[in-house]
């Protein structure tokens, strides 16, 4: 059985953990419908389209 030859001390843990922890930028895609950018497979903040289907009606805007 395998068994540590020393504890290891928080501080030392802590660094392997902190050295894998980033920040990813998230992939953007540009929308068929719309073509403004919005993250892959999620609905379109825009236009409120999905895979070509209408799912979310979005208001007009009154400006």
């Amino acid at each position: 059985m395998a068994v540590p030859k020393s504890k290891v001390s928080k501080s030392r843990g802590a660094k392997r953990f902190a050295s894998n922890y980033k920040v990813k930028v998230p992939t953007l895609v540009e929308c068929p419908q719309c073509h403004a950018q919005k993250q892959s497979h999620r609905v379109c903040a825009k236009c409120g389209y999905y895979d070509g289907k209408q799912v979310i009606v979005m208001a007009e805007n009154k400006d």
